[in-house]
């Protein structure tokens, strides 16, 4: 399993909300690729982004990832 996609929850959030990449795109000013790459961890996001992200979303961005404690249990 990998573990950074357990992590990342945008695309998780994205498809809650019913919000393709391409609009999140558009409410970022960035291209789809870039939101893609932020759903994969082909790319880290900054703090900043993932703020953005979560107003763009209207969520807490502590939705948005997930922290693992006690070397690999994950907080529930």
């Amino acid at each position: 399993m990998d573990e950074n996609r357990d992590l990342n929850r945008i695309k998780v959030m994205l498809a809650e909300k019913k919000c393709t990449n391409k609009w999140l795109a558009e409410q970022l000013g960035v291209n789809a690729t870039t939101v893609s790459k932020r759903c994969t961890n082909s790319s880290q996001t900054s703090l900043d982004m993932l703020s953005k992200i979560a107003d763009a979303l209207n969520v807490d961005y502590t939705e948005l990832v997930r922290i693992k404690r006690n070397f690999g249990e994950e907080d529930e």
